[in-house]
């Protein structure tokens, strides 16, 4: 069977379809973006047939594997013929051994034209995390602004003009602040925030300039990875100023059909950091549908933190850019001005 890199991966993707074959919990928890799962096991199953090999022998174990896997393997090809009807594919498991040995062999008994990937997930794994460290991406400029500046509409608009993006915050399913979580999907782990990124990375090119929102180390319940974070931080950084008025009307349009519940909860978060009488009041203002007046005191705690970390901020490269008018497309092209007359990438 002929086994591929990690790094050759991408490559072989072009015409092939690929397919994990760990059991459902390995999956959920985090897998190579666009695989396929088909679970030579379930997790109970594959606890089961574990226990045996540990606890009786390995031969014990194969005949358990086999007597359970043995009536799925006719779905095992539908599933891979549905998914490539050209019957090209490359199968993974968790180290390269016996469920991608053992499907890659049923697949190319049924026709499949079959690649296996050495070393499995983990060795895709080791490749995700070394790459952070040893292909610093460059030519970063962050995009900065106080709470309720659009900076995450801002970045689409640039992309919409050809402008290279990395949006962590949908990567990580979280806007960064104590309501992040809403409207958003569940989080993913930071092992498939990390997958998910060195994709993207991946389609960046490193010639060019590429923005990203200023954030903080941990975004929501994930971490972004040490080795995109050091030139991250070191990267210019431009800061939208933009009114407070403005920032308030923008957060009442974002969180304004939030359920209340939500709203309230999150302001139960940041009660102690904000004080706990301005909690109550916010919270009294949600109720009576008074979003204006629940924003402006949450950005009166948000607007402090930003601050503080605007003037700590270690990069030698800090812009004001002001902006007195809220609109994300405006905006986009002022940027693009701006850091062309400053020359910075």
């Amino acid at each position: 069977m002929e086994k591929i890199q990690p790094a050759d991966l991408w490559q072989h993707l072009t015409d092939r379809v690929l397919i994990d074959v760990r059991s459902p919990a390995e999956f959920a928890r985090a897998h190579i973006p666009t695989a396929h799962s088909l679970p030579l096991f379930n997790d109970e199953e594959r606890a089961k047939v574990g226990t045996i090999y540990k606890q009786t022998s390995p031969e014990s174990a194969l005949l358990k594997g086999l007597e359970i896997v043995g009536p799925k393997m006719s779905g095992f090809v539908k599933k891979a013929i549905k998914w490539s009807p050209n019957r090209k594919v490359i199968v993974h498991c968790w180290r390269g051994g016996k469920r991608s040995g053992s499907v890659a062999w049923l697949l190319k008994f049924a026709g499949f034209d079959v690649l296996t990937v050495e070393g499995g997930y983990k060795n895709y794994r080791q490749n995700v995390l070394q790459s952070f460290d040893s292909q610093l991406i460059k030519n970063i400029i962050v995009l900065g602004g106080k709470t309720g500046s659009g900076k995450t509409y801002v970045l689409k608009e640039l992309e919409k003009r050809g402008e290279q993006i990395i949006d962590l915050e949908h990567l990580a399913h979280h806007k960064g602040s104590a309501f992040g979580w809403i409207g958003e999907n569940p989080q993913p782990t930071t092992e498939q925030f990390e997958n998910d990124l060195h994709e993207v990375l991946r389609h960046i090119d490193p010639s060019r300039r590429v923005w990203v929102e200023n954030e903080s180390r941990q975004v929501g319940g994930v971490f972004i990875p040490e080795g995109f974070w050091k030139p991250f931080k070191n990267a210019p950084l431009i800061h939208l100023e933009v009114p407070f008025d403005l920032r308030v009307e923008h957060l009442v349009k974002v969180y304004g059909t939030t359920e209340k519940a939500d709203l309230m909860l999150s302001f139960e978060k940041i009660k102690k950091k904000l004080g706990f009488d301005q909690a109550k009041f916010a919270i009294e203002a949600v109720e009576r549908d008074d979003f204006a007046t629940a924003a402006a005191i949450g950005l009166t705690y948000y607007d402090k933190a930003y601050n503080f970390g605007f003037e700590t901020n270690a990069t030698p490269q800090k812009y004001v850019l002001d902006i007195d008018t809220y609109n994300a497309a405006e905006t986009a092209d002022k940027l693009i001005h701006f850091s062309n007359g400053l020359n910075l990438i």
